[in-house]
């Protein structure tokens, strides 16, 4: 069976790409990585996040979304990844997708068209039981809702107190949320745990492909011995080992996107398989991206540092490599 994105597909991905490359380069991250009082969400990214349907992808028409599924959101999530783009849009389409599946009328009603607008930031914290305390919420300080974990299931808490956590990832903003009042979501987001580990996953396989593609630009270019690098046998071979590694995490987060939003027997397990491969090969790439830009790959002056350091706090998000890999043993062995 022929599995890929649709042209529709490449074409959402595409724009979020060129928006990024002409509007909000490698020096406006920078700018976002190197200010430690800002909040971490600039403002033109996050109103070109809503005014390009990226904040409403799965957000139903009725209430002003796109109507789109978990496929379209990691084709985004990929090109943020490998534009490192800081900002709360993985927190703000999951706290939609969490109303979605779960609100009730008037959750949806009051809370999905301000999410899908950018006029609300969302953001979910599943580590912790609320009431207490949620540790490390991205963009947890200037989050207006975010979904939460319950001894009865999920549920909205809005107004909670946030203590920013420093992190070496400065491409996002982390906070310990302090929960004290949660509204329940009644219904059921069992699956909202895959649906945010497939974005996380897409994120990861941006930046391992990103990372290869910058590398490879770059040792094309660089010369010792009169010779570009790139045309050593030794570095040849590791960067194409690392573009298959690449490329099989890319179909693997794709197809456990669409297992989810499916509700394929084996989204569990296509689930854990895109996660661990994502979380591998993008750590992979990273390191290579900085050890063969040679020594300009380890000055901070040189955006490699954004990369790993990303990949790095990700790889370890909603399950690192061995917590998978177990998991696919347990549903295959």
């Amino acid at each position: 069976m022929f599995f890929a994105l649709t042209e529709d597909q490449q074409e959402f991905g595409a724009a979020v790409t060129t928006y990024l490359a002409e509007r909000f380069d490698m020096e406006a991250v920078r700018g976002v990585f190197e200010d430690a009082d800002g909040d971490g969400n600039p403002e033109s990214l996050w109103k070109a996040a809503a005014e390009q349907g990226w904040l409403a992808v799965t957000v139903p028409e009725e209430h002003d979304g796109l109507g789109l599924g978990l496929v379209e959101a990691q084709v985004i999530a990929r090109a943020l990844g490998a534009g490192v783009a800081p900002g709360p849009w993985r927190g703000t389409v999951l706290a939609a997708e969490a109303i979605r599946l779960a609100g009730s009328d008037e959750q949806k009603a009051a809370w999905l068209p301000r999410l899908a607008s950018g006029e609300a930031i969302g953001a979910v914290g599943l580590r912790g039981d609320a009431p207490g305390v949620v540790p490390a919420v991205e963009y947890g300080v200037i989050a207006d809702v975010v979904v939460v974990r319950t001894a009865d299931g999920l549920g909205l808490a809005t107004g909670a107190q946030a203590t920013p956590i420093g992190s070496y990832d400065r491409t996002t903003r982390l906070a310990s949320l302090t929960v004290s009042d949660v509204e329940p979501l009644p219904g059921d987001a069992s699956s909202l745990q895959a649906r945010a580990t497939v974005l996380v996953a897409a994120d990861l396989v941006g930046i391992a492909r990103e990372a290869v593609s910058r590398t490879v630009a770059y040792d094309r270019e660089r010369e010792q011995f009169g010779v570009p690098v790139g045309s050593f046998q030794a570095l040849k071979h590791a960067l194409a080992d690392i573009h298959v590694g690449v490329t099989m995490a890319e179909h693997a987060a794709l197809y456990a996107a669409h297992a989810v939003d499916a509700g394929l027997d084996d989204a569990e397990l296509a689930v854990a398989v895109a996660k661990a491969k994502a979380s591998e090969v993008a750590l992979q790439a990273t390191a290579a991206m900085i050890q063969y830009h040679g020594g300009i790959g380890y000055t901070w002056e040189h955006e490699a540092h954004f990369f790993y350091k990303r990949a790095k706090r990700l790889a370890g998000a909603y399950g690192g490599v061995d917590q998978h890999r177990e998991r696919i043993a347990a549903l295959t062995l």
